[in-house]
């Protein structure tokens, strides 16, 4: 515990501290001196004339400081030193955290400007990192005074973007531009003076006699192009845009699930008659109960879950020397958004039923496309579901989703002549193609597993009966 005297010279702002006092006890101070009780000369921000607790301390009559101690024992009383800025009318809006394995971002774009009012938590400005985007939200309802930072910056969490005003001040208003400022009348009129004037002189004639003509030159031909120089268009009609963090993400990812995973793709067709039937037979009562739509999503995963249980090795991943299997199944649906691709994970499909699937993947599906899906709801996944049908696709390769051993592909819905039991039928057909890595799995898993889930999609009594 320490005593200390503040010491300020008349009309300077600056202030120096005398060296703390060994032990306690009253002191007198003069206009010049005040008394202070803390621990160490770094706690004081500011000055005032006070009583502290357990102390005698007696001052003349003069300027006021203003003072802020840590300790929450001593009462002061307090008033404003400067009357430009009160104390504590700005704060500063920072980047918030962005996640365990993210270290920093980039300003995508502001959503307000300079002068605007602001609500407290109402976002100002969107960081993009690898995985999602971020709001960097207002800490008090104010103004935005001014930005710290601009569109394009890397920024790591806490650092500053704007500066707020909760008085409601705004950003200081620019002088106009010398440029854009009209000319004084008297400088105008001189201006057009002199035009006039030149104008109206007349040209002086060359008193020399004119010189013989000479003959015209020619101007050089422009080299001819010869047919290997490639006519290349102009460049005024191209537009260079930097790539998105999300976007060099996925690049990446994928990069290096090509190099690093044994890529081998089967492919199998589906009839989608009897899926389709159940949907159609009880779509109105499925939402009725459970508010949300059925899909065809919720039969594939649950298809999924069921060839995964069968053929455990695809729900398993290399790591190192060894093989890691799971006795849980958290399948990926991969989601295409304005702003990429995103692959929110459904966890612990084994244990749900369609309705909980379509109501995990419509929650899922919404926060991808609104831009608020978090790290959170996309670690992890230990197979994936692409479903490129719902673009038109008719047949792909998807690349597997690393650390991830497999991904299915879906593909669009075509009406084709198939034969059933002899006969020829318009049948509603898609095929699925199956991405695998072999250094983990044989063809003999991978044609089983997809076998599995044509046998589940083509007839969907096999969950119930389990066979």
């Amino acid at each position: 515990m320490f005593w200390g005297v503040i010491r300020r010279k008349v009309g300077q702002s600056a202030s120096k501290v005398r060296s703390p006092i060994g032990r306690p006890g009253h002191y007198n101070t003069s206009q010049k001196e005040a008394l202070i009780y803390g621990i160490g000369s770094r706690h004081v921000q500011s000055f005032h004339y006070g009583k502290f607790l357990g102390s005698n301390v007696y001052s003349k009559s003069g300027r006021d400081f203003n003072m802020v101690l840590r300790p929450a024992y001593i009462r002061l009383s307090h008033r404003s030193f400067s009357s430009e800025n009160a104390e504590g009318d700005l704060v500063e809006a920072v980047v918030p955290f962005m996640g365990e394995s993210i270290t920093d971002g980039t300003i995508a774009k502001f959503l307000k400007n300079a002068g605007d009012t602001v609500a407290v938590d109402e976002a100002i400005a969107q960081i993009e990192t690898d995985k999602v985007t971020i709001d960097v939200v207002s800490p008090e309802a104010g103004t935005i005074q001014k930005f710290v930072a601009k569109e394009g910056d890397t920024v790591e969490p806490g650092t500053k973007v704007a500066v707020i005003s909760k008085s409601g001040e705004g950003a200081p208003q620019a002088a106009p531009s010398e440029k854009s400022a009209p000319p004084p009348p008297a400088a105008k009129e001189s201006a057009e003076k002199k035009i006039t004037k030149a104008e109206s002189s007349p040209v002086k004639e060359n008193d020399r006699k004119p010189s013989a003509p000479q003959p015209a030159v020619q101007p050089p031909s422009p080299p001819r192009s010869t047919s290997s120089e490639p006519q290349l268009p102009p460049k005024d009609r191209e537009r260079r845009v930097p790539m998105t963090r999300l976007r060099k993400r996925v690049a990446t990812r994928l990069k290096d699930s090509q190099n690093t995973f044994a890529l081998l793709t089967t492919f199998n067709e589906v009839d989608m008659t009897n899926l389709m039937k159940l949907r159609s037979d009880y779509k109105d009562a499925f939402v009725e109960k459970h508010g949300v739509k059925l899909g065809l999503m919720s039969g594939f995963v649950k298809a999924a879950v069921s060839a995964l249980q069968s053929q455990p090795v695809v729900n398993a991943v290399i790591d190192g020397d060894d093989i890691i299997y799971r006795d849980y199944i958290d399948i990926s649906i991969a989601v295409g958004t304005a702003k990429g691709l995103v692959v929110p994970v459904v966890r612990n499909t084994e244990r749900m039923n369609f309705a909980e699937i379509e109501k995990e993947i419509s929650t899922l599906g919404k926060k991808a496309n609104e831009g608020t899906i978090s790290i959170d709801d996309m670690a992890g996944g230990t197979f994936t579901i692409s479903n490129g049908g719902v673009y038109g696709s008719l047949l792909s390769t998807p690349i597997i989703n690393p650390p991830q051993s497999a991904i299915l592909g879906m593909h669009s819905i075509v009406t084709r002549p198939m034969v059933v039991g002899g006969n020829i039928v318009p049948r509603p057909m898609m095929y699925i193609a199956l991405t695998y890595d072999h250094r983990l799995i044989d063809g003999r898993e991978a044609v089983f597993f997809l076998r599995r889930i044509k046998d589940v999609v083509e007839d969907p009594r096999r969950l119930l009966l389990d066979v």
